[in-house]
């Protein structure tokens, strides 16, 4: 069945944009693990030169989103459960536990009231079942603490793993067990980091990057 027709970019285009509408081609789907990419028809397809395009290859190739292969051209990456595994996990629990741990002290109210903004629309999109919504609130939430840590190497390598996060969030979201279960899961966490204790909030964060029942400690607190 032929794909979706990317969008045509005005000429000016320059290479972030051509990224931009291929990394969302490729997170949503239109563009397929395996999926060959070549510079003279995606120039044709975008309404640009080859050079945008070629550009803008070379940064999904650093992102982890396609791949280059010698005298086969570029194709589209797709995800493995084994590389969700073994090293999206790791990279995640390391990232955000040490992001909690430097961020805690720093949430205001108003961080708290922004992420319980964020569960409340997972809950809206969940019900709506809008899974490409959900997996991007949900990413937010979490890119959110990690940008909010203030740690410049913590942020660098959080993007760089975000463009996989987001791919694979949309192509789990459909077949979790339940879709209701991502705002309650998020909802647990932001209790505890209300919370307020620092280790109570690292486990937490450990639980819900493993899909577990987070830890409660309703009592321990620390000023």
């Amino acid at each position: 069945m032929p794909r979706s027709p990317l969008p045509a970019l005005p000429s000016t285009s320059r290479r972030h944009q051509v990224a931009d509408v291929l990394r969302a081609a490729i997170v949503d789907g239109t563009l397929q693990p395996g999926e060959k990419l070549r510079e003279r028809d995606l120039a044709a397809e975008l309404n640009i030169s080859r050079a945008p395009i070629r550009e803008a290859l070379r940064q999904l190739e650093q992102e982890g989103l396609v791949v280059s292969y010698p005298y086969r051209g570029t194709e589209v990456l797709g995800i493995s459960q084994e590389e969700v595994t073994e090293v999206l996990v790791p990279i995640r629990l390391t990232l955000e536990r040490f992001a909690v741990r430097t961020v805690l002290p720093r949430l205001t109210e108003d961080d708290f009231t922004h992420l319980a903004g964020l569960v409340d629309r997972m809950a809206e999109l969940a019900a709506a079942e809008d899974y490409a919504g959900l997996a991007d609130a949900d990413v937010e939430f979490h890119a959110f603490l990690i940008t909010r840590s203030g740690h410049p190497h913590c942020l660098q390598l959080w993007n760089v793993i975000q463009p996989r996060l987001v791919a694979q969030f949309r192509r789990d979201a459909p077949a979790h067990p339940s879709v209701k279960a991502v705002p309650e899961q998020h909802a647990r966490l932001l209790e505890a980091l209300r919370s307020g204790n620092v280790e109570r909030a690292c486990e937490a964060v450990a639980a819900h990057i493993h899909d577990m029942p987070a830890p409660a400690d309703p009592v321990s607190t620390v000023d």
